[in-house]
């Protein structure tokens, strides 16, 4: 791996109460790489995704970005760190009250104070480059298809033109086909921008597609981390229960019984 590390996370440490989500996580993102983290539900993916990008504090740790430490800063240095990201929501999260162009604008009109003349032609050239034509810049996202609301989700966090690029479960609610279409637009984005991506993710399907490099969080650390090619052959009993979907195995999920 190279010495340019955009992204550093040191013993990362967070509890709700007494639930304790992340304990003592430490990972680094080399720049320009696609690293995907895996695990199942309720592991702290998403945890770890807002504490790098700033919407929680950790409880302990340290967040670095291009060696900076970005971990409690507040207002307008906060601020300037956060135009570096782009975020691809879960859902796309669109508003529902604004048709596309503004959606995709959002942050260069609220954000960067950029006029609606110029964010809307700004916003229509970002739907090209995600395969979307004019006529769908003034349509309303109750109009789109699934897919085509998560590319319009893509347009938007791509519009700024941001370094690091966050992707949190960005095949979900998406059918298989559909789900490569995604994929393999978020990797040809990604390279075209030169961009640094940390997606989150429990569809292994999609990590194949995505990713450089793939790193297991369980039970509050990273168990596991690697290239993609050789996660088949990890040797990790976590890793190899999760991508084959095995009931058996050292993870144990909790049931319920009513």
């Amino acid at each position: 791996m190279t010495d340019d590390i955009h992204i550093r996370l040191t013993g990362i440490h967070k509890s709700f109460g007494p639930k304790r989500v992340l304990d003592g996580v430490d990972l680094d993102v080399a720049r320009g790489r696609s690293l995907v983290i895996i695990g199942g539900s309720g592991t702290g993916k998403s945890v770890l995704l807002k504490i790098l990008i700033g919407l929680m504090r950790p409880d302990a740790g340290r967040v670095e970005i291009d060696g900076e430490d970005t971990t409690n800063l507040k207002g307008k240095a906060r601020d300037k760190v956060f135009r570096k990201f782009g975020l691809l929501f879960q859902a796309a999260a669109l508003f529902d009250s604004l048709p596309v162009w503004e959606n995709v604008a959002f942050g260069l009109i609220q954000g960067r104070g950029m006029r609606r003349k110029q964010a809307r032609e700004k916003a229509v050239a970002t739907l090209a480059r995600v395969g979307l034509g004019a006529e769908v810049a003034d349509l309303y996202p109750a109009e789109l298809s699934g897919g085509m609301q998560k590319r319009v989700g893509l347009a938007r966090a791509i519009a700024h033109e941001p370094e690091i690029i966050l992707f949190d479960e960005p095949t979900t609610g998406l059918d298989p086909i559909m789900g490569a279409v995604i994929d393999e637009l978020i990797v040809s984005t990604v390279k075209d921008m030169g961009a640094t991506a940390v997606s989150i993710t429990h569809d292994m399907a999609s990590a194949r597609r995505i990713a450089d490099e793939v790193a297991m969080l369980h039970d509050g650390d990273i168990v596991w981390r690697g290239p993609i090619g050789e996660i088949d052959n990890s040797g990790n009993p976590y890793v190899d229960q999760f991508i084959n979907g095995r009931a058996e195995g050292p993870i144990r999920m909790p049931v319920h019984k009513a």
